[in-house]
């Protein structure tokens, strides 16, 4: 068992490697339209936002309003990736599977649920986690970095947030999740965790870094 009541998951980029590839979409759709951006300049500017917070930086990065096709070209590129599944976070699977039944866990993600649940079912896990997917953008007023969704999901689980442990890869949501009171790992096992990726998670205040899945359950 673990020493916490309930274990929160952010998605993106802690069980699928899908801050990676979508960050080079956008970067290729930006250098595109004539403002060049590295794969690792969307991930620095743009992880962990979403909806109206990632418009507002990728329009203040290139300094205009973005066309009016980006938006049917994300989703296009997003409904390929539902399609087609994208490859887990390292050890993620494996992780999931050997946690105690009884301990209550929950998806707190910006991502919507559609997203969440279609590749969960792709991982073979959505099992471990239904109900419990919540997102930022359908579930609460204030996503990430408000601590508003990993507030709720406490609620929902019947748990104290306070008894509980949050799995972050981005700054976005490792800020919402240490304002929330909660015990954060700043996950750094993801492709798009460049090396001085856990500096950046450490100086949020996150309580502990872990490099893969094994240390994640070495700190719980």
């Amino acid at each position: 068992m673990t020493r916490f009541a309930a274990l929160l998951f952010d998605f993106d980029g802690v069980l699928i490697e899908s801050e990676y590839s979508g960050n080079r979409h956008i970067a290729e759709y930006l250098t595109d339209i004539g403002h060049p951006t590295t794969a690792e300049q969307s991930m620095a500017k743009f992880m962990g936002l979403a909806g109206a917070d990632f418009l507002a930086a990728a329009e203040g990065w290139i300094g205009c309003p973005l066309p009016e096709d980006f938006h049917a070209r994300r989703q296009l590129e997003n409904e390929r990736c539902l399609a087609e599944g994208i490859e887990e976070v390292a050890g993620a699977v494996a992780f999931v599977r050997s946690l105690p039944a009884a301990l209550p866990r929950a998806i707190v993600s910006s991502s919507r649920v559609r997203w969440i649940r279609t590749h969960l079912m792709h991982l073979g896990i959505a099992d471990a986690f239904e109900p419990h997917l919540y997102s930022g953008s359908e579930h609460v007023a204030r996503g990430k970095p408000a601590p508003d969704l990993y507030l709720h999901a406490a609620e929902r689980l019947g748990v104290r947030i306070g008894d509980c442990a949050i799995i972050e890869d981005s700054p976005v949501g490792a800020t919402g999740a240490v304002a929330s009171g909660a015990y954060v790992i700043g996950l750094v096992a993801g492709s798009h965790c460049g090396p001085d990726h856990a500096d950046r998670l450490r100086a949020i205040g996150v309580d502990a870094i872990a490099r893969d899945f094994a240390e994640v359950a070495a700190l719980l």
